[in-house]
């Protein structure tokens, strides 16, 4: 007889892998339910451990955790606007749009559930998280338009973009994801041209930068 292949060693995971892996069940859980649809038990039974094991890393319960998961998602969606400054800037937008709208097609009701709010995990610090990526978003369109110290109406263009392409997000994932994600996008660089050009024509820091750009 052949000897039997030997059983792999077992790795004790350290607290941050550990606590990696939580938190990823957590967020595979609350990506396509809505955080109150979640227990500590799913997580719990999704990770493949004991609940009590939660609570050792998360021992402000669901609470502690959700917002833990909504921190790894917030950080994932302020990467999508991420993009080198490179290239005419409707194509950097539309490969900022690309991410961000896969992240919302991978994480449907997750998504619905974090922009719409209503859920009763939600609190101050949530909102506060979810205001963030907003601004960071903001920042790096700045960022992109080479604008340092941007006025009102210019900050005030960009911010309401990105409130547009959240907004445009939900309705797209209640519409069955329609039209295509490609043509969302192109749709929504459109858009942000469009507002620029309105602002412009209101706001000579918006004017001297469109004509700058071209």
């Amino acid at each position: 007889m052949s000897p039997a292949a030997p059983t792999p060693a077992y790795r004790r995971l350290s607290v941050e892998e550990r606590r990696a892996q939580l938190l990823q069940a957590a967020l595979s859980l609350f990506a396509h339910r809505a955080p109150e649809e979640v227990s500590l038990d799913d997580v719990a039974e999704a990770a493949g451990v004991s609940r009590p094991l939660v609570y050792r890393y998360f021992p402000g319960g669901k609470q502690q955790l959700y917002e833990a998961a909504l921190r790894s998602a917030a950080d994932e969606l302020q990467d999508c606007f991420d993009e080198p400054h490179e290239g005419p800037l409707p194509a950097r937008l539309s490969r900022a749009l690309d991410r961000y709208l896969a992240f919302v097609d991978s994480h449907d009701t997750g998504f619905s559930a974090l922009l719409q709010g209503g859920s009763v995990v939600e609190t101050s610090r949530t909102g506060a998280i979810v205001d963030g990526v907003r601004r960071a978003a903001a920042e790096h369109i700045l960022s992109h338009l080479g604008v340092t110290d941007p006025g009102p109406r210019l900050r005030m263009t960009v911010r309401m973009w990105i409130t547009a392409v959240e907004a445009a997000s939900l309705i797209w994932l209640d519409e069955g994801k329609q039209p295509p994600a490609d043509e969302l996008r192109d749709w929504l660089v459109e858009q942000f041209s469009a507002v620029l050009t309105v602002t412009a024509a209101r706001d000579e820091q918006t004017a001297e930068l469109l004509h700058a750009l071209g």
